[in-house]
């Protein structure tokens, strides 16, 4: 999975949730259930994850919705 988003903000969670359904891309929220485990102090962010073959549209979904700032840096992986 390609790692998109970091962050503790359920409202950006949620918008881009949306975004990612929209134009018909999959994606995974990891690290909810931490929050319970840490007692909901936001030091553990949750991951925004998505298909690797999705990647580049799904980044330039998110740019186009002007949150360009909160994707995490592009890493190449070998297949």
């Amino acid at each position: 999975m390609h790692d998109l988003i970091h962050t503790n903000d359920p409202v950006l969670i949620s918008f881009v949730e949306s975004l990612m359904r929209d134009a018909g891309i999959g994606c995974l929220v990891a690290d909810s259930g931490m929050s319970i485990l840490e007692g909901s102090v936001g030091v553990i962010p949750r991951r925004i994850l998505v298909d690797p073959d999705r990647a580049s549209q799904a980044r330039r979904i998110v740019s186009d919705a002007g949150l360009e700032q909160e994707l995490r840096p592009w890493i190449a992986r070998d297949a």
